[in-house]
């Protein structure tokens, strides 16, 4: 990875992680906000992943 995709992606997981802080402090720590936390993760970092990481190894 290069530098300016590693702090684009340091970027979108401060992001992330600030607006979790925000849910689980406006709404309390639930089943509920745990599974809103984890699919939200999955729809954000999932298709970086596959984009950054898995395309920039296999053409290596």
């Amino acid at each position: 990875m290069k530098g300016y995709m590693i702090f684009r992606f340091t970027c979108l997981a401060l992001l992330w992680l600030f607006l979790c802080y925000l849910m689980i402090s406006a709404r309390g720590f639930t089943a509920w906000t745990m599974f809103i936390i984890i699919v939200s993760g999955i729809v954000v970092f999932v298709p970086i992943y596959k984009k950054y990481i898995r395309d920039s190894n296999g053409k290596s």
